[in-house]
C-alpha cells in the first residue's frame, strides 16, 4: 500500500532499487503510514515480477509467500507481546503474563539475524529486514545491530521505521541512509480521510495532530461519543461531577482519557495566548471562553503534571482514585 502523498518517495526510491543503500532510516512522526511503506517496499524488493512502477507483482512465488508470512528472505521485527516472550524464554503457561505490548525489541530477537544476514537467499532477489519501530532496540539490542550494520551482507536490505529517532544510537544513524517521510498537508489528508469514508475527518484529522492514520482511528464513533461526554463536564468546571466522572472513566479505558485531558489543557493555554485552538475544533468557541477566565500559570503547571502522569500510565493499582486525584487537580487548575 502507498499512500498519496508517499507515491514522490516511493518514486524515488524505485529509480534507485538497483543501488540502494544497504540500511534505510524511515523517519517521522507517528501514523503518517511508514510501517505501511516499509513493508510494501520490502514485498517489492524481493518480488520477482515487479510492476512497471515498481511495485509486488501479488502473483509469483515470492509474493504468495509473503502473502503468507512465510518467505524465507524476509524478517519483520517489533516488539514482542508478553505472551510471545514467554514462548520464546520458555516460560510456561502457569507463569505466563496477560498478553500486552512490550516496549522494547530484545536482543534475542536481533541475534536471530546472525544467520539469517550471513546464509546465501533462498530465491534471487536478496533477503530484507524491516525493524519498528527502531526506537524500541533496547541497548544490548541496539549494539547487537550496530555490528551487523558496520559488516553489511552483500544483497540484504535493512529498512529501519522510526517515529522518535532521538533515541536511536547515533552510530545506527550514521550507518543509514535517513529518509524524512512527508507528512501529508491538512487537504490532502482529510481528501483521502473522506475516501475512506470519514465523517468528521478535519477534527479527527485536528485530534491526530495531522497524521492521518491515527485520525482514522480516532473516528470511532463511540470513541468520539465518549469524548464529547468527557469534554463536555471538563468545559464547565463550575457544574463538573468530578466523583462520577472518575467512576465512569474507570470502567473504560484510562490512555484516552488523559489524551483527551492532555490536549483540552493544551488547546486552553493556545487560546489563551494565541486565540488558536489546535485538537478540540468543535469545543473552540467553550474553549475560549473558559481560557478567558483560568489561571494560565495554574493550568500551565497541571499540564506539565499530566504529562509525567501519561509516562506512569500502565497498570495503576486504583483507576477510579487516580483520575478522581486528576480530576479533582483540574478543578482547582481551572477555578
Amino acid at each position: 500500500m502507498t499512500y498519496p502523498w508517499l507515491v514522490p518517495l516511493w518514486q524515488h526510491l524505485n529509480a534507485q532499487a538497483e543501488r540502494l543503500p544497504h540500511a534505510l532510516l524511515l523517519e517521522g512522526p507517528r501514523g503518517i503510514g511508514k510501517r505501511d511503506f516499509a513493508l510494501t517496499f520490502a514485498r517489492a524488493l524481493l518480488c520477482e515480477a515487479p510492476t512497471d512502477g515498481g511495485h509486488a507483482c501479488g502473483q509469483c512465488v515470492a509474493c504468495h509467500w509473503l502473502g503468507q508470512g512465510s518467505h524465507p528472505d524476509f524478517r519483520l521485527l517489533e516488539p514482542l507481546s508478553e505472551e510471545e516472550k514467554n514462548e520464546e524464554e520458555g516460560a510456561t503457561a502457569e507463569k505466563a503474563s496477560p498478553s500486552r505490548k512490550r516496549r522494547e525489541i530484545n536482543i534475542a530477537q536481533i541475534r536471530t539475524l546472525a544467520d539469517f544476514v550471513n546464509l546465501s537467499s533462498h530465491r534471487a532477489r536478496g533477503k530484507v529486514v524491516v525493524i519498528h519501530p527502531a526506537e524500541a532496540l533496547n541497548s544490548a539490542a541496539s549494539n547487537a545491530l550496530l555490528k551487523t550494520l558496520e559488516e553489511p551482507s552483500p544483497n540484504t536490505h535493512f529498512l529501519l521505521v522510526a517515529h522518535q529517532p532521538n533515541f536511536l544510537l547515533p552510530t545506527i544513524k550514521s550507518r543509514s541512509h535517513r529518509i524524512s517521510v512527508p507528512q501529508p498537508n491538512p487537504a490532502q489528508a482529510a481528501a483521502w480521510l473522506k475516501e475512506q469514508g470519514i465523517q468528521e475527518a478535519e477534527l479527527c484529522l485536528a485530534l491526530a495532530g495531522g497524521a492521518p492514520l491515527l485520525a482514522r482511528d480516532f473516528s470511532d464513533a463511540d470513541y468520539l461519543k465518549d469524548r464529547r461526554l468527557f469534554l463536555s463536564a471538563l468545559q464547565t468546571p463550575k457544574q463538573l461531577n468530578w466523583l462520577a466522572l472518575a467512576e465512569q472513566g474507570a470502567r473504560a479505558d484510562l490512555a484516552p482519557r488523559f489524551d483527551w485531558l492532555q490536549k483540552w489543557l493544551y488547546d486552553l493555554v493556545s487560546s489563551r495566548l494565541a486565540q488558536h485552538v489546535r485538537y478540540n475544533l468543535d469545543f473552540a468557541p467553550g474553549l475560549q471562553e473558559l481560557a478567558a477566565r483560568v489561571n494560565l500559570s495554574r493550568v500551565q503547571l497541571f499540564a506539565r503534571e499530566i504529562t509525567q502522569i501519561k509516562r506512569r500510565l500502565q497498570h495503576p493499582l486504583n483507576p477510579q482514585l487516580l483520575l478522581e486525584s486528576v480530576l479533582l487537580s483540574y478543578l482547582t487548575a481551572v477555578k
